[in-house]
């Protein structure tokens, strides 16, 4: 039998991994044997390269990595970058102004690298809980590299608010929320759904053939765009209403009851 899905996005955080970031083996084990049948499997997340290709060795494989919520879409064996959604800190002057005043923590992505200008150990905890070793510069609006992703942390309530005061801010761009602490400010078209529409196409992959589970707000794109478009039950009721399904938490090995059920039963 001919398997359904030909192409499988699967988010990171708070999907693929457990609250602990744990990749469980069994987990590891339905992804192995999904790619092993022939899908492609490709990682669509809020992440950098640099601290998603591990995951890629762990679970056995190399091949396309869609980073920075679709931003960057790269390939892990070369470290090639494929296609970009990016603009320049310049920017987001205005945006940097207000963050300082207020005492927001920041960093600037490119398609490989994350720049910061300050830091209090609690980012710094941060950093290292996500694998992360930013570069310090003097001042992140003066990077000449185009950016893929600036993102803002903060405590829920502070983002909460930073995303209510955002009309008063002045940034053209718009914000998405990536995480319960995380803002992001993309491109206006870098999305997981839009770079995962772009593989399909070059996969030659029709989208009623694609499958996608994710769990946040920045991954209704691409749950929409799917053919099955996956919801955890840990995610907002956003996301859940986005979704084709409901399926259980990350918590339970959400991603390999998915792949058991809609790809490795079609073996």
């Amino acid at each position: 039998m001919d398997q359904p899905y030909r192409l499988i996005a699967l988010d990171v955080d708070g999907t693929l991994l457990n609250d602990e970031h744990q990749l469980t083996e069994g987990t590891k084990e339905a992804v192995r044997l999904a790619h092993e049948a022939g899908a492609t499997i490709v990682l669509c997340t809020g992440r950098g390269p640099s601290n998603s290709f591990y995951l890629m060795e762990e679970l056995g494989f190399q091949g396309v990595l869609i980073a920075h919520n679709g931003a960057a879409t790269v390939m892990s064996e070369d470290k090639r970058l494929i296609h970009s959604f990016a603009y320049h800190m310049h920017d987001l002057a205005g945006l940097v102004a207000y963050c300082r005043e207020t005492g927001i923590h920041y960093d600037a992505n490119t398609a490989f690298d994350m720049y910061i200008d300050r830091i209090t150990p609690r980012e710094q905890d941060m950093y290292v809980k996500y694998g992360i070793r930013p570069i310090r510069v003097e001042d992140v609006v003066m990077l000449q590299e185009p950016v893929q992703k600036f993102t803002m942390f903060g405590t829920m309530e502070r983002m909460d608010q930073l995303e209510a005061e955002w009309p008063q801010i002045g940034c053209e761009m718009s914000p998405i929320r990536s995480g319960d602490f995380f803002v992001d400010v993309m491109h206006p078209e870098a999305t997981k759904g839009n770079a995962l529409k772009k593989l399909a196409e070059s996969l030659a992959v029709p989208r009623e053939q694609v499958l996608a589970v994710g769990n946040y707000y920045n991954d209704i794109a691409m749950l929409e765009f799917a053919g099955l478009g996956v919801a955890v039950a840990n995610s907002p009721d956003k996301v859940k209403e986005a979704a084709d399904l409901v399926t259980v938490s990350n918590n339970e090995e959400a991603v390999r009851g998915i792949l058991e059920q809609y790809v490795l039963g079609s073996r």
